[in-house]
Protein backbone atom coordinates (compact mmCIF):
# COMPACT_ATOMS: atom_id res chain seq x y z
CA UNK A 1 0.00 0.00 0.00
CA UNK A 2 3.23 2.14 -0.04
CA UNK A 3 3.97 4.84 -0.91
CA UNK A 4 0.81 6.30 1.30
CA UNK A 5 -0.90 9.56 1.67
CA UNK A 6 -3.35 10.60 4.23
CA UNK A 7 -5.08 13.98 4.79
CA UNK A 8 -7.16 15.26 7.67
CA UNK A 9 -9.14 18.36 7.41
CA UNK A 10 -12.03 20.01 9.67
CA UNK A 11 -14.15 21.53 7.11
CA UNK A 12 -16.29 23.67 9.13
CA UNK A 13 -18.99 22.82 6.87
CA UNK A 14 -18.90 20.74 3.73
CA UNK A 15 -21.74 22.93 1.79
CA UNK A 16 -19.87 25.92 2.59
CA UNK A 17 -16.32 24.85 1.51
CA UNK A 18 -17.11 21.61 -1.29
CA UNK A 19 -15.32 23.06 -4.47
CA UNK A 20 -12.36 23.52 -1.61
CA UNK A 21 -12.53 19.58 -0.93
CA UNK A 22 -13.11 18.99 -4.85
CA UNK A 23 -9.92 21.14 -5.92
CA UNK A 24 -7.65 19.38 -2.87
CA UNK A 25 -8.59 16.22 -3.80
CA UNK A 26 -7.61 17.32 -7.72
CA UNK A 27 -4.85 18.95 -6.59
CA UNK A 28 -2.98 16.43 -4.06
CA UNK A 29 -4.82 12.98 -4.50
CA UNK A 30 -4.27 12.14 -1.13
CA UNK A 31 -5.34 8.02 -0.47
CA UNK A 32 -7.06 8.81 2.41
CA UNK A 33 -8.66 12.15 3.24
CA UNK A 34 -10.48 12.19 6.38
CA UNK A 35 -13.11 14.62 6.96
CA UNK A 36 -14.48 16.45 10.27
CA UNK A 37 -17.54 18.69 11.27
CA UNK A 38 -19.30 18.09 7.76
CA UNK A 39 -22.66 18.93 8.81
CA UNK A 40 -24.68 17.91 6.50
CA UNK A 41 -26.49 14.62 5.28
CA UNK A 42 -25.57 12.24 3.10
CA UNK A 43 -28.10 13.83 0.72
CA UNK A 44 -26.91 16.91 1.44
CA UNK A 45 -23.35 16.08 0.09
CA UNK A 46 -22.90 18.08 -3.19
CA UNK A 47 -22.65 15.79 -6.40
CA UNK A 48 -18.94 16.48 -6.95
CA UNK A 49 -17.52 15.12 -4.23
CA UNK A 50 -20.63 12.44 -2.86
CA UNK A 51 -18.98 10.02 -5.01
CA UNK A 52 -15.70 10.63 -6.60
CA UNK A 53 -14.14 8.23 -8.87
CA UNK A 54 -10.82 6.68 -7.47
CA UNK A 55 -12.54 6.73 -4.39
CA UNK A 56 -14.75 4.66 -2.02
CA UNK A 57 -16.29 7.80 -0.32
CA UNK A 58 -18.02 7.02 3.19
CA UNK A 59 -20.41 9.95 5.16
CA UNK A 60 -21.39 9.38 8.32
CA UNK A 61 -24.42 12.18 10.34
CA UNK A 62 -23.85 16.12 11.08
CA UNK A 63 -27.85 16.38 9.74
CA UNK A 64 -28.42 18.38 12.68
CA UNK A 65 -25.62 21.37 11.56
CA UNK A 66 -22.82 20.02 13.48
CA UNK A 67 -20.83 17.04 14.05
CA UNK A 68 -20.05 14.72 11.21
CA UNK A 69 -17.49 12.92 9.77
CA UNK A 70 -16.01 11.14 5.96
CA UNK A 71 -13.91 9.17 4.77
CA UNK A 72 -12.31 8.99 0.99
CA UNK A 73 -9.87 5.75 0.57
CA UNK A 74 -8.21 5.00 -2.91
CA UNK A 75 -9.81 2.43 -4.99
CA UNK A 76 -5.75 1.28 -5.27
CA UNK A 77 -6.29 0.30 -1.54
CA UNK A 78 -8.94 -2.28 -1.53
CA UNK A 79 -12.07 -2.68 -0.86
CA UNK A 80 -12.65 -0.90 2.65
CA UNK A 81 -14.51 -2.13 5.71
CA UNK A 82 -16.22 0.59 7.65
CA UNK A 83 -17.74 0.51 10.85
CA UNK A 84 -18.17 3.14 13.89
CA UNK A 85 -17.04 1.81 17.70
CA UNK A 86 -19.54 1.19 20.29
CA UNK A 87 -18.75 5.00 22.10
CA UNK A 88 -19.49 7.20 18.55
CA UNK A 89 -22.18 9.56 19.41
CA UNK A 90 -23.34 12.04 17.27
CA UNK A 91 -21.70 11.07 14.12
CA UNK A 92 -17.95 11.59 15.34
CA UNK A 93 -16.09 8.25 14.37
CA UNK A 94 -15.78 6.54 11.44
CA UNK A 95 -13.06 3.61 10.51
CA UNK A 96 -12.23 1.77 7.24
CA UNK A 97 -10.31 -1.38 7.49
CA UNK A 98 -8.50 -2.03 4.37
CA UNK A 99 -5.08 -3.44 3.42
CA UNK A 100 -4.59 -4.36 6.85
CA UNK A 101 -4.85 -1.01 8.20
CA UNK A 102 -7.75 0.55 10.36
CA UNK A 103 -8.10 4.03 9.97
CA UNK A 104 -9.76 6.59 11.02
CA UNK A 105 -11.73 9.95 11.26
CA UNK A 106 -12.23 11.11 14.38
CA UNK A 107 -14.25 14.97 15.48
CA UNK A 108 -13.20 15.23 19.31
CA UNK A 109 -16.27 17.53 21.03
CA UNK A 110 -14.62 20.53 22.08
CA UNK A 111 -16.22 20.36 25.49
CA UNK A 112 -17.03 24.29 26.19
CA UNK A 113 -20.81 23.12 26.85
CA UNK A 114 -20.17 19.63 28.45
CA UNK A 115 -16.74 18.95 29.60
CA UNK A 116 -18.03 15.69 30.89
CA UNK A 117 -19.22 14.57 27.65
CA UNK A 118 -15.87 15.54 26.22
CA UNK A 119 -13.85 13.22 28.62
CA UNK A 120 -16.27 10.76 28.60
CA UNK A 121 -15.68 10.23 24.79
CA UNK A 122 -12.08 10.89 24.92
CA UNK A 123 -11.71 8.02 28.00
CA UNK A 124 -13.42 5.76 25.42
CA UNK A 125 -11.26 6.70 22.66
CA UNK A 126 -8.72 6.04 24.78
CA UNK A 127 -9.51 2.75 26.02
CA UNK A 128 -10.53 1.65 22.15
CA UNK A 129 -6.90 2.69 21.10
CA UNK A 130 -5.23 0.92 23.93
CA UNK A 131 -6.87 -2.16 23.11
CA UNK A 132 -6.14 -2.13 19.13
CA UNK A 133 -2.21 -1.54 20.26
CA UNK A 134 -2.74 -4.97 22.03
CA UNK A 135 -4.46 -6.85 19.60
CA UNK A 136 -1.56 -5.96 17.42
CA UNK A 137 -4.16 -3.76 15.04
CA UNK A 138 -1.85 -1.51 12.95
CA UNK A 139 -3.72 2.15 12.78
CA UNK A 140 -3.83 5.33 11.83
CA UNK A 141 -6.12 7.62 13.75
CA UNK A 142 -6.80 11.12 11.57
CA UNK A 143 -9.12 14.15 13.14
CA UNK A 144 -9.69 17.07 14.95
CA UNK A 145 -8.63 16.46 18.58
CA UNK A 146 -9.89 19.80 20.26
CA UNK A 147 -6.73 18.99 22.70
CA UNK A 148 -3.38 20.80 21.79
CA UNK A 149 -1.16 17.96 23.01
CA UNK A 150 1.88 20.43 24.13
CA UNK A 151 2.51 23.88 25.48
CA UNK A 152 4.35 24.07 22.72
CA UNK A 153 1.49 23.36 20.39
CA UNK A 154 -0.36 26.97 21.29
CA UNK A 155 1.24 30.01 20.41
CA UNK A 156 2.31 32.48 23.48
CA UNK A 157 -0.21 34.75 22.76
CA UNK A 158 -3.09 31.86 23.77
CA UNK A 159 -1.47 30.24 26.71
CA UNK A 160 -3.51 31.02 29.67
CA UNK A 161 -1.96 31.13 33.17
CA UNK A 162 -4.89 28.87 34.33
CA UNK A 163 -5.59 26.67 31.15
CA UNK A 164 -8.78 26.28 29.74
CA UNK A 165 -10.48 23.45 27.81
CA UNK A 166 -8.10 22.29 25.24
CA UNK A 167 -5.13 22.79 27.48
CA UNK A 168 -6.15 21.02 30.24
CA UNK A 169 -3.78 18.40 32.31
CA UNK A 170 -6.42 15.44 32.11
CA UNK A 171 -7.06 16.04 28.39
CA UNK A 172 -3.42 15.98 28.19
CA UNK A 173 -3.11 13.05 30.11
CA UNK A 174 -5.08 10.96 28.36
CA UNK A 175 -3.64 11.62 24.99
CA UNK A 176 -0.31 10.80 25.96
CA UNK A 177 -2.29 7.57 27.82
CA UNK A 178 -2.85 7.04 23.79
CA UNK A 179 0.58 7.70 22.40
CA UNK A 180 2.39 5.59 25.27
CA UNK A 181 0.61 2.85 24.45
CA UNK A 182 2.26 2.58 20.97
CA UNK A 183 1.15 5.40 18.82
CA UNK A 184 3.24 8.42 17.43
CA UNK A 185 2.26 12.00 16.73
CA UNK A 186 3.38 11.81 13.64
CA UNK A 187 4.21 15.91 13.12
CA UNK A 188 5.37 16.68 16.63
CA UNK A 189 7.83 13.35 15.67
CA UNK A 190 9.07 14.91 12.44
CA UNK A 191 9.05 18.45 13.80
CA UNK A 192 9.62 18.09 17.49
CA UNK A 193 10.50 21.99 18.22
CA UNK A 194 8.88 23.45 16.39
CA UNK A 195 6.81 26.21 18.32
CA UNK A 196 4.33 27.72 15.41
CA UNK A 197 3.48 24.31 13.85
CA UNK A 198 -0.46 25.11 14.41
CA UNK A 199 -3.57 23.74 12.52
CA UNK A 200 -6.40 25.89 13.73
CA UNK A 201 -6.94 29.68 14.11
CA UNK A 202 -9.81 31.92 15.69
CA UNK A 203 -11.75 33.62 12.80
CA UNK A 204 -10.87 36.75 13.95
CA UNK A 205 -8.11 39.59 14.33
CA UNK A 206 -5.94 38.09 11.33
CA UNK A 207 -5.05 35.46 13.42
CA UNK A 208 -4.75 32.72 10.80
CA UNK A 209 -2.31 35.37 8.95
CA UNK A 210 -0.74 35.92 12.02
CA UNK A 211 -0.33 32.58 12.54
CA UNK A 212 -1.51 32.80 16.19
CA UNK A 213 -3.10 29.45 16.65
CA UNK A 214 -3.08 26.04 18.43
CA UNK A 215 -2.54 22.49 16.81
CA UNK A 216 -5.20 20.27 17.81
CA UNK A 217 -5.71 18.56 14.35
CA UNK A 218 -3.44 15.18 14.16
CA UNK A 219 -2.34 12.08 12.18
CA UNK A 220 -1.36 9.87 14.99
CA UNK A 221 -0.23 5.96 13.69
CA UNK A 222 1.03 3.00 15.25
CA UNK A 223 4.82 2.95 15.98
CA UNK A 224 5.66 0.53 12.89
CA UNK A 225 3.75 2.75 10.42
CA UNK A 226 5.09 5.84 12.08
CA UNK A 227 8.36 4.94 10.95
CA UNK A 228 7.94 5.03 7.64
CA UNK A 229 6.69 8.66 7.67
CA UNK A 230 8.38 11.17 6.29
CA UNK A 231 6.76 14.37 5.80
CA UNK A 232 3.74 15.99 7.88
CA UNK A 233 2.51 19.34 6.07
CA UNK A 234 -0.41 22.22 7.05
CA UNK A 235 -1.27 23.97 4.34
CA UNK A 236 -2.27 26.76 6.22
CA UNK A 237 -2.89 28.96 3.32
CA UNK A 238 -5.33 26.75 1.77
CA UNK A 239 -8.72 27.02 1.66
CA UNK A 240 -11.48 29.51 4.19
CA UNK A 241 -12.01 26.81 7.58
CA UNK A 242 -10.60 27.94 10.88
CA UNK A 243 -8.66 24.56 10.18
CA UNK A 244 -5.90 23.65 7.57
CA UNK A 245 -5.36 20.33 6.11
CA UNK A 246 -3.15 18.39 7.52
CA UNK A 247 -1.48 15.67 5.46
CA UNK A 248 1.05 13.13 5.83
CA UNK A 249 3.23 10.93 3.86
CA UNK A 250 4.28 7.61 3.88
CA UNK A 251 7.03 5.53 2.29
Amino acid sequence: MFPLKVTTWNVNGLRARHTQVAEFLTAEQPDVLCLQEVRATREQIPAEIAAVPGYTCYWHGGGKGYSGVSLHVAERLGVPQFSHPDFDVEARVVAAEVAGVRFYSVYMPNGGKDFAAKMTFFGALHDHMLALAAEGQPVVLSGDLNVARLVADVHPKERRAKPVIGQLPEERALFEGILNAGYVDIQRALDPDNERMFTWWAPWREMRQRNIGWRIDYVLASTALAARARTAVCAREFGTSDHAPLTVCFE
